[in-house]
């Protein structure tokens, strides 16, 4: 059996993408009214600014079930090479970029739209691998 079984590169892009999102989540839920604040501040401007903390909550649930999916999905690979967990996690996972991303674009931040790009080539390149 290899170290990361036959599916290296889809275990590497959902092993980065659990620790980002598991971290996102975290660090969301532990400092909720810090994160709050600051997005409103960042939206201030947005036709999103009287929706944040919904939205905000919108996506932690988001960002947590697209987790827990890729974890799940990365035993089913190592154990069974069953992708199908892991897929549902990544096609979420780039759903909760693209709506960051039009959270970003409406707040006018396209710098922080533009950091988006990175995440979510990685997330549609390990769609590719697990649709193929």
């Amino acid at each position: 059996m290899k170290l990361l079984s036959n599916y290296p590169a889809e275990i590497l892009i959902l092993l980065f993408l659990v620790i980002t999102f598991l971290i996102s989540v975290v660090e969301k839920i532990i400092d909720w009214k810090g994160t709050v604040s600051f997005i409103k501040e960042h939206f201030k401007n947005s036709p999103l600014k009287n929706y944040v903390s919904f939205l905000v909550s919108i996506l932690v649930i988001l960002e947590f079930i697209a987790t827990i999916f890729m974890i799940i999905g990365i035993y089913q690979i190592y154990t069974s090479e069953i992708k199908e967990f892991a897929l549902i996690g990544l096609e979420l996972s780039a759903i909760v970029l693209i709506f960051m991303l039009i959270g970003q674009r409406l707040a006018k931040d396209y710098p922080g739209a533009m950091s988006l790009t990175v995440y979510f080539i990685l997330t549609v390149f390990g769609v590719f691998l697990l649709n193929s």
